[in-house]
């Protein structure tokens, strides 16, 4: 896009260079009716799901989608266009059903009558599709019935959202033409942006696996027309994402690890291949780690000393200039590692209670928040060094067991959970409740869904934009919501046990979880149920076994190396989908229990329950 942006520069400059005026005002009159929206993958969702379809502007939205096709032309793009086309007939299909359940019937009869001509010599199935404006139900018609299920418009926008950070990477990867190319005639690079985006598939050649859709409607028709959209479950949700992702045909040959998800919960069956570096047995145990993991080669190592009791979270904040780091004796301290960083931020809040979350406000390191086991939550500003809002969860719920700020919008969530017994840590906790504050007024906005008695709620995420949010569960479920709605898209079965933490991957195309039991998962979240990478830490962090301790993972600013908590006095750190197993890091004197990466560096902090809290940067 900036590269874009500096070709028009470069136009403009001409223009005026030569004194061709009236040339330069056609073209900023043309670039504010830029039908394209400069492949700005936001804005063109925005463009067809916020105006032409809800203001039935069927013609501009046909327009649309024919000049995306009109963007490829050589043989070696034949693919993209095809997919284009499937998810064309998707979105022309959801234009008809959104009519229809508008009650303008017209607009469908006027569709069909300006477009339908083109629809039949498509052979895309379209034939059956004339009648729907004449039936008096076709929302309970078996052929179209799954059109008109929430499911299945959720399905389609999830697939859309997830898709822009895929194509933002395989755009960076494989696409750098020259400068002269981008600015004067090349389109190739914004081209295959917004087409990777749009299109849920990559080019054959990309670094990533190839990933193709099936045509949505027919094939989704075919294997849930037969029920009601209203009894759709979790497994039908599967389904419908499952069509609008590749087959195995499609899938690049050295795949990781499939997981197929059996109605209530994951089964056991594995698909390896031979470049899977971590073989796993039937049961999923992983074989080979257990050898020991080489030391960590270290550059620099600070020890911070401030605390008189074990830490329980450390954050670095978002510029990693300053650290946050809380004890069980509801300490929080605020510093830094760095001698050259002014110390004006440093600061002790004392919160009289145990500190359970900590959380950096995403556009700043202004401002800090903390949540308590006894239902507080407070923002720290930084640069006044005082509390500026106290809030309170309700009595019901006084655990605050994580805080997420929006990177986006000027919201963050909270997750807070009702009293439980059992021995165990997670026992601790029972029922969820996960509630939307406005940063601005400092109020709830809204309760998100979680149905009846959902229980406890241990780790969030969002993704780059703000628009889905990550919620674990102690039940081994991923639930996944859209912030826009305010609604639970989709969600599956993820452990047996309850699940520690929660972050997406750095492409957001996957999300890793660590289980209670210490294993770990990084899930597709295009092929719901697929394994991308697996590990068995169990030897480091079983949380069955503690009283205590909730372990989490770090990913550092590259995604490549995953850092997590241990029972022991290391901590390992494995080399996501390498050739390595991993490292370890240099021992503390007692089990570490927080663990945080710096956004831009090779350097992580470690919190210990021998007090002490630890900045080590590697080669």
């Amino acid at each position: 896009m900036e590269k874009m942006q500096y070709a028009e520069e470069l136009v403009r400059e001409f223009l005026v260079f030569r004194g061709f005026t009236n040339t330069l005002q056609a073209f900023e009159g043309e670039l504010c009716t830029d039908i394209g929206k400069g492949f700005q993958v936001d804005k063109i969702l925005d463009l067809i799901f916020s105006v032409y379809i809800p203001k039935f502007q069927a013609e501009k939205l046909v327009c649309l989608l024919n000049f995306f096709k009109q963007c490829f032309s050589s043989s070696s793009e034949t693919v993209l266009i095809a997919t284009l086309s499937k998810l064309e007939v998707s979105i022309l299909r959801y234009y008809i059903v959104h009519a229809i359940q508008s009650g303008r019937t017209e607009k469908v009869i006027e569709f069909f009558a300006m477009n339908g001509n083109d629809l039949l010599q498509r052979g895309q199935d379209w034939t059956q599709w004339f009648a729907i404006p004449y039936l008096k139900n076709p929302s309970l018609d078996p052929q179209f019935r799954i059109y008109f299920s929430r499911e299945w418009l959720a399905a389609l926008r999830l697939s859309a959202l997830l898709e822009e950070k895929e194509a933002q990477l395989f755009q960076s990867r494989n696409y750098a033409p020259s400068a002269m190319e981008e600015s004067m005639g090349g389109t190739n690079s914004s081209t295959y942006s917004v087409a990777g985006t749009l299109l849920s598939g990559l080019h054959q050649g990309s670094v990533l696996p190839s990933r193709f859709p099936h045509e949505t409607c027919a094939s989704t028709n075919q294997h849930l027309g037969e029920r009601e959209s209203q009894d759709l479950d979790d497994t039908g949700v599967a389904k419908i994402l499952s069509e609008m992702s590749p087959s195995n045909s499609d899938r690049d040959s050295s795949s990781l690890v499939h997981l197929h998800l059996a109605d209530a919960g994951a089964s056991n069956r594995f698909e390896t291949s031979q470049d899977d570096f971590s073989a796993v047995t039937e049961n999923g145990r992983e074989m080979g780690g257990e050898e020991e993991f080489p030391e960590v080669k270290l550059d620099f190592q600070e020890t911070f000393l401030g605390h008189t009791s074990p830490i329980s979270r450390c954050r670095f904040s978002v510029s990693g200039d300053n650290i946050a780091s809380a004890s069980v004796d509801g300490t929080v301290r605020i510093w830094t590692y760095d001698s050259s960083t002014p110390t004006s931020r440093n600061a002790t809040i004392y919160c009289g209670a145990e500190i359970m979350s900590l959380e950096w406000e995403c556009k700043s390191d202004r401002l800090l928040l903390i949540g308590t086991a006894d239902g507080g939550i407070k923002a720290w500003n930084v640069d006044a060094k005082r509390v500026v809002c106290d809030l309170n969860t309700t009595e019901a719920f006084p655990s605050v067991l994580d805080l997420k700020c929006s990177p986006v919008e000027p919201i963050f969530v909270s997750a807070a959970a009702s009293r439980g017994q059992g021995p165990n840590y997670f026992d601790k906790f029972g029922f969820a409740s996960l509630t939307v504050w406005n940063m601005k007024t400092w109020k709830a906005v809204t309760v998100l869904p979680l149905g009846e008695d959902p229980p406890a709620i241990t780790s969030l995420c969002f993704n780059h934009n703000g628009k889905i949010l990550a919620a674990a569960a102690t039940d081994g479920m991923i639930h996944m919501f859209d912030m826009s709605a305010g609604l639970q898209i989709t969600g599956w079965p993820a452990h047996d046990f309850a699940i520690s933490s929660l972050l997406f991957g750095p492409d957001e195309t996957s999300i890793y979880s660590l289980g209670s039991d210490g294993k770990i998962f990084e899930w597709s979240l295009h092929n719901q149920g697929q394994i991308l990478w697996s590990r068995n830490c169990s030897r480091f962090c079983n949380s069955e076994n503690s009283r205590r301790s909730r372990h989490e993972v770090s990913l550092d600013a590259n995604g490549r190396r995953l850092l997590v908590t241990s029972d022991s006095v290391r901590a390992p750190i494995y080399q996501v989908r390498g050739h390595t197993s991993g490292w370890r890091t240099l021992p503390h004197t007692a089990s570490i229990t927080t663990v945080d990466w710096h956004p831009t560096l090779p350097l992580f902090v470690t919190g210990s329950a021998d007090h002490s809290v630890r900045v080590t940067s590697i080669l």
